[in-house]
């Protein structure tokens, strides 16, 4: 079972992956629940190829600024609280799901609500977590250092989201040792297939997705500046139509899975909002990324990514910026090896925790009986 929080496409498109592995390995997803707030909706693309019915609840999440280019943290926590009511209700649901789908274990991405409800409620079946943001808990890892409270605040809420969980997959650009007191595996991104055999070719035109709509007038003046520079950018408002084409030079679309791979692969750089997924898809393909951190979380992806020289960080979309790291870049083979063993590390991990927990609920019966008799 999935329990998917659906915050951007990242979570989103982890779980198609997933599910197409696993189901490769003989196993199967039987139910599949996602976290969504008012501000997001839920592409079209994912209830289509998930293979399951898609069951919605409300879900914290953060609530963009005025701006609408970054997230406000007095506004966010302000609504949150007012709609703890229906946070109540989706524990219920989640329980609910767990006990009625007869799955042999719930798989979380990062939904805060199935942490919680695993804490609660104690399901009698293994639970796994996965996303990059457990990477954030590995002792190796070193945080920006930048925003001490907020970086402080994200690891609370990380811990929150894998409470009572058998095992923590952290995605990571990089290999890691397994942090067992912690229970964390580090494990390569889970990327769907289509990145893999993608046809790539770089073509005369940059890339772009913005996850908050604010971020839309900062193209527009670069833009400006720049007509004769071929855009594509995707985005995720609510409500927009499929195309928006402003000029010869310049169009926006909403995000699609098949059309969103297609423009990457053919693209000459590539610039983001520094979500995790993204960067990686961009990472393997050999594609220069310019990263704009929205929210502490992004910060602490692009410092990642800018260790491990995958791209740059910036403040804004300043396109200049990216064109002129482009001409620097180097394609990074380590990594597409380290991704191509995505398959046999994932499913192994959750097998093995399903195998551990199983082993250590037989043990615990088998002294319980022997205590009785005694």
């Amino acid at each position: 079972m999935f329990v998917v929080q659906g915050e951007g496409r990242g979570h989103l498109t982890q779980a198609l992956a997933l599910k197409e592995m696993l189901q490769q390995n003989g196993h199967e997803v039987v139910d599949v629940l996602v976290g969504k707030s008012c501000y997001r909706e839920i592409p079209a693309f994912f209830k289509e190829k998930i293979g399951s019915e898609v069951t919605l609840f409300p879900s914290p999440n953060f609530c963009p600024s005025k701006d609408n280019r970054r997230f406000g943290l007095l506004r966010s926590i302000a609504y949150n609280i007012f709609l703890t009511p229906k946070y109540l209700y989706s524990l219920s649901l989640i329980r609910r799901h767990i006990q009625k789908s007869g799955a042999d274990m719930v798989v979380n991405f990062y939904e805060i609500l199935c942490g919680i409800t695993c804490a609660l409620f104690r399901p009698q079946v293994p639970v796994a977590c996965i996303g990059h943001q457990y990477l954030f808990l590995h002792p190796s890892f070193r945080m920006p250092g930048r925003y001490p409270m907020q970086e402080s605040l994200l690891k609370w809420f990380t811990r929150m989201t894998c409470w009572g969980a058998t095992v923590q997959l952290a995605l990571s650009i990089r290999s890691y040792p397994a942090d067992v007191q912690q229970h964390i595996k580090v494990v390569p991104p889970l990327l769907r297939s289509e990145v893999r055999t993608v046809i790539r070719h770089h073509g005369d035109y940059i890339m772009g997705y913005i996850l908050n709509a604010g971020f839309y007038q900062d193209v527009l003046s670069w833009h400006e500046k720049h007509p004769f520079v071929k855009l594509h950018f995707f985005w995720d408002k609510k409500d927009a139509p499929e195309e928006i084409r402003v000029d010869d030079t310049l169009t926006f679309h909403t995000i699609s899975d098949t059309k969103f791979l297609r423009y990457l692969a053919g693209c000459k750089a590539y610039a983001t909002t520094a979500g995790f997924e993204s960067v990686c898809e961009a990472l393997y393909m050999g594609k220069p990324v310019m990263m704009i951190p929205a929210h502490v979380e992004e910060v602490c992806n692009a410092t990642d990514a800018e260790r491990e020289l995958a791209g740059i960080r910036s403040d804004g979309f300043d396109m200049d910026r990216l064109q002129c790291f482009s001409h620097e870049y180097e394609e990074d083979v380590e990594f597409r090896m380290w991704e191509n063993q995505a398959d046999n590390r994932i499913v192994a991990a959750l097998e093995a925790a399903y195998d551990d927990y199983c082993y250590k609920r037989d043990s615990l019966a088998g002294h319980f009986l022997l205590s009785r008799r005694l």
